[in-house]
């Protein structure tokens, strides 16, 4: 059975709950309510504001252990890039357009990365560093998960500091 499309989702103050299965009793809805507990923060990041810091301060100020940028776009007049495999960032200065920003905040810090087109239409992409600086406006789509924790703990198998994730 096709659910209709103006019944796919129900909407509650701060969530949005996904209607899996059109024929469900009240226990089950009731289970997938619960289960799929995430508070969508729609922001709106104004120019000369680090995107960074912005987004690091999220966490705290919403009381939550864990969140996922899951898209931005905008621009920026200073990016701090740190292209893969390299200790350092890399600063890129001028009009720049965020084509993507996607990543996990924690208490332990933002790990997020972007790509970003310079006037000419060049891309570059890579780790969002401090410093990186709202030219007019940054919109991005932020998933807080009330529900579970994020924290980044070191790994053996790659000598990294990594996502571990707690519910």
């Amino acid at each position: 059975m096709q659910i209709p499309a103006e019944c796919r989702y129900l909407q509650f103050p701060y969530r949005n709950y996904r209607l899996r299965s059109i024929a469900v009793g009240r226990r089950r809805m009731k289970a997938i309510m619960e289960d799929t507990n995430m508070q969508t923060l729609p922001l709106r990041i104004g120019a000369g504001q680090d995107l960074r810091a912005v987004l690091d301060a999220l966490v705290a100020q919403h009381h939550v252990e864990a969140a996922f940028v899951l898209q931005g776009v905008g621009s920026l007049s200073v990016a701090r890039l740190r292209f893969a495999g390299r200790p350092e960032f890399t600063e890129l200065r001028g009009d720049l357009e965020i084509l993507t920003l996607g990543g996990s905040l924690s208490p332990d810090g933002p790990h997020l990365h972007v790509s970003v087109a310079d006037d000419g239409g060049r891309v570059l992409g890579g780790h969002l560093g401090p410093g990186c600086i709202v030219r007019t406006t940054a919109e991005v789509l932020v998933a807080l998960l009330p529900r579970h924790r994020f924290r980044r703990e070191f790994d053996p198998a790659t000598g990294f500091d990594e996502l571990f994730v707690k519910a």
